[in-house]
């Protein structure tokens, strides 16, 4: 699919119900075309030798005359701006199919006639309506710029590796939306989260239904074998949760799960780097004995939070960049190179060395934190 363009609704026609054509007015109010006879009212008489032609038109009243009939002709009253009604029409057709494909849509929501896999995801809810929720957040706020796209194959399993930051995980959600919105073959992108996004009440369910899954190698493995992209960010809370001063420097990456895992499934390892969600809540401070009373990981202390109460929750407007990298293949490896500790420590270091490398080098080319 080329540049993925979801809208809201959709007009249903895979259900048998092909769209009704619109019908059109015609053009300049209603006036139907007239017939070809009356276009000539009153044909001019040429004027005598030696007569100046009184009565009859002039050559430029003779042209403003044609055209103004020729403009009655085509169905509209002199100077009325005819080609107006068509654009108005179209519009009208398009508001229509979209609360057709809107009622259907709710039809389908309240039968149960709609498709979740053995992971709980809903491609037709995440498409129409979690999609067309993050997008503006995507496109106007965050004003994200995506680049090596192609670098994800067009079909088959692939394992994306990222950075994490910014003190809420918005940059797997932003990433989710990079890949489905400018991927050719507009293809999910399916996260690996925490269980700790599985314990809280409604992001437990709207992480199902977007096709996120636990962060574990069996889950993994199988979506990667059933030809998913899959996305996790190593990192972890470690990366998200860490103060601002250390912005940009990757922690570790664990112990490379991710790394025996792309091996087994035999896919490639697609690195990516994100900048800009490090400063969307610039961490200055965790307040531990909160976090702990809570369940949290930690309780982040920003400029604006909690000191503005619910105001300092909305992120900061930053711009952007999400870069994906060349991947790194993994299936020339035979398959007992997963158990080979040696070879996921290199290939978990090569990965880590080259998202902090393109993590520095689009710091160096960007302009400013919010341009």
């Amino acid at each position: 699919m080329a540049d993925a363009k979801v809208i809201p609704f959709d007009d249903d026609r895979s259900r048998g119900g092909a769209p009704r054509p619109a019908r059109r007015r015609p053009a300049g109010g209603g006036r139907r075309k007239a017939e070809p006879a009356a276009v000539v009212r009153e044909a001019p008489v040429s004027p005598l030798p030696g007569q100046s032609g009184g009565g009859a038109p002039s050559g430029a009243q003779a042209d403003a005359e044609a055209g103004r009939t020729a403009e009655e002709a085509a169905g509209g009253a002199p100077g009325a701006d005819a080609p107006r009604a068509a654009p108005r029409s179209a519009g009208a057709a398009g508001w229509d199919r979209r609360i057709a494909g809107g009622l259907a849509f709710l039809r389908r929501r309240l039968t149960g006639d709609y498709e979740v896999d053995e992971f709980g995801f809903d491609e037709e809810l995440t498409d129409q309506v979690l999609m067309s929720l993050l997008r503006p957040v995507y496109e106007k706020y965050f004003r994200v710029e995506v680049k090596g796209i192609e670098n994800i194959p067009s079909d088959g399993g692939a394992l994306v590796v990222a950075n994490h930051s910014g003190t809420l995980p918005l940059d797997g959600l932003m990433m989710q939306v990079a890949v489905h919105d400018t991927h050719p073959a507009g293809r999910h992108l399916r996260l690996l989260a925490a269980d700790l996004v599985f314990m809280l009440p409604v992001v437990n369910e709207l992480a199902r239904k977007a096709g996120h899954t636990l962060a574990c190698a069996e889950d993994a493995e199988r979506l990667l074998q059933r030809g998913e992209v899959v996305g996790v960010m190593p990192e972890g809370f470690k990366g998200i949760g860490k103060p601002f001063s250390e912005r940009y420097k990757l922690q570790r990456f664990g112990r490379g799960g991710f790394v025996s895992t792309a091996l087994r499934a035999g896919v490639p390892i697609v690195p990516c780097s994100i900048v800009g969600a490090e400063e969307i809540y610039p961490m200055l401070g965790n307040a531990k004995t909160l976090a702990r009373l809570l369940g949290f990981p930690y309780f982040p202390l920003t400029p604006t939070f909690p000191w503005l109460g619910p105001l300092g929750a909305v992120p900061l407007p930053t711009k952007w960049t999400i870069q994906f990298g060349e991947p790194i293949a993994t299936d020339g490896y035979p398959p007992e190179a997963a158990e080979d500790p040696m070879l996921m420590f290199n290939l978990t270091d090569q990965v880590r060395e080259q998202i902090q490398h393109t993590l520095y080098k689009l710091l160096v080319q960007r302009r400013s934190v919010f341009f």
